[in-house]
């Protein structure tokens, strides 16, 4: 869902290998594990394979029939990325490409991976998960409002045409939907708190545009973010916990 369409399947299978291996069992199997496993193998085909995962091809298919069987162009957030050196406009760019309007970027009919193009589809499965209890509303809301919070401040900052790029465009591009509904709010991984997930789920979205403005070089920044928070999820909780015994004890003596 997160992989391109091009990419060989030789690799697929090694990386879904390595994450089983050493980012589940190595921990004790399903619900010990530390870090995302899926994240887990898109970040390993990422470092080892990174011109098989550029994300910048898209399959056609119209019917029955295939119009073409695919077309190579520029993600979004490539384009975005391109503006540091050319100095143009990041929404003038997208609008120098067909099909880059925002309605476009938010219903999916841009080049991109299958399940993070149409945030109108991963807001469905949002409703889905928190309707039936898997996912939580806390995290999914806070990682759009902490990437949200921190473009507007990169906004006011404006060193550069990509810090100046509207903070809503941020929420549509790239995979920050799809990693804010489906990996962000992984029960294993994620902080186990009520306060702890507006925490955990903030430090992503504001690590996510971070991760894209200021190193260029890793446009993807939601899937760092998250695995970055996996590790300090724990930490994270322990603190909200700690506070929690302090607010009672002080109650206690009073």
């Amino acid at each position: 869902m997160v992989l391109p369409p091009t990419i060989p399947l030789w690799q697929v299978a090694v990386a879904s290998i390595f994450a089983v291996v050493l980012a589940k069992e190595a921990f004790g199997g399903t619900g010990m594990n530390v870090l995302n496993v899926a994240l887990v193998a898109r970040a390993f085909l990422y470092f080892a394979y990174p011109s098989d995962i550029s994300g910048d091809q898209v399959w056609v298919f119209l019917g029955e029939h295939t119009v073409i069987d695919g077309f190579s162009g520029a993600t979004p957030l490539a384009l975005a990325a391109q503006t540091l050196e050319s100095g143009q406009n990041v929404v003038q760019s997208f609008a120098g490409h067909d099909g880059f309007s925002f309605s476009n970027l938010f219903y999916g009919f841009i080049p991109g991976a299958i399940g993070e193009t149409s945030v109108l589809m991963i807001l469905i499965g949002a409703v889905i998960l928190i309707a039936t209890g898997v996912g939580s509303w806390k995290i999914i809301f806070s990682v759009f409002g902490g990437a949200y919070l921190m473009a507007l401040l990169l906004n006011l900052i404006g060193a550069n045409q990509y810090m100046m790029m509207p903070a809503e465009y941020h929420l549509v591009i790239g995979g920050l939907a799809f990693g804010a509904v489906f990996m962000a709010t992984d029960p294993v991984t994620a902080s186990q708190t009520e306060t702890g997930k507006w925490i955990y789920g903030f430090m992503i979205g504001v690590l996510t545009i971070i991760i894209r403005v200021l190193n260029p070089a890793y446009p993807e920044g939601i899937m760092l973010a998250i695995l970055f928070m996996n590790v300090f999820a724990p930490l994270v909780d322990y603190y909200v916990v700690a506070a929690n015994k302090k607010r009672r004890l002080k109650r206690a003596t009073v």
